[in-house]
């Protein structure tokens, strides 16, 4: 079981709060607007916290400090890049992910190392597949066999700078496509992993656990 913070008690955080509860994590929620917290179903059992969600004290009394992860889905995109930026570089929560509203600041955003998702293509399921352990992996496009996924890769942040191709080979995996600074890119052969990178690949179906605990580990020394 992990612990998991996230600011803002909307529709979208409602939501998240009780799926994450139901998959046995605990969770708090943060809303400057007590009222807020009426969209919590009855017999929530996580935190409740009334306050700002970039402030330090607010945040420790989230539990921020033993957060595995932390989302940020304000209606506010500078407090959501700003709480993100205060759970990262102060608290060092390796898992963040920020709710935009202006999908034009997503360049800047990824270049702090900050994952984003445009309101525009807003759902649940993008901020629990960048912060939820078990689906460290997941697969966007199955083909009609099965047996291959094009899934989305969470690399460990060590393999930044290495070259796709030997990540390709350390996985046993291929990589179609990279998403950077909001914008698809195809890899080449010098083509190095980035910070805020989001890495696409084709995975056989049944090595998807062993793909993700490959990634999951820092590079061989060798690469």
């Amino acid at each position: 079981m992990a612990h998991f913070v996230i600011m803002g008690c909307g529709r979208v955080g409602a939501t998240l709060a009780h799926t994450l509860e139901d998959s046995g994590h605990s969770v708090a929620i943060i809303d400057q607007d007590e009222r807020a917290f009426r969209r919590l179903r009855t017999g929530f059992g996580g935190r409740k916290i009334t306050g700002v969600g970039f402030d330090q004290d607010t945040l420790k009394q989230a539990g921020i400090e033993e957060a595995y992860a932390f989302a940020a889905v304000s209606s506010g995109d500078n407090s959501n890049i700003l709480a993100t930026r205060v759970a990262r570089e102060t608290f060092h929560v390796e898992h963040v992910v920020a709710r935009i509203y202006d999908p034009g600041r997503a360049e800047i955003y990824q270049r702090l190392g900050i994952p984003t998702v445009a309101a525009v293509r807003w759902s649940a399921d993008q901020v629990l597949r960048r912060i939820l352990p078990e689906t460290a992996i997941k697969g966007d496009f199955r083909e009609p066999s099965g047996r291959l996924l094009l899934c989305e890769l969470s690399p460990n942040a060590q393999w930044i700078g290495c070259h796709l191709v030997d990540m390709e080979k350390a996985a046993n995996v291929r990589i179609a496509y990279l998403t950077r600074f909001g914008e698809g890119i195809l890899p080449g052969p010098d083509t190095s992993y980035q910070q805020g990178d989001t890495v696409h690949a084709m995975v056989a179906s049944a090595r998807v656990t062993e793909v993700a605990r490959i990634l999951a580990a820092a590079p061989v020394k060798e690469f």
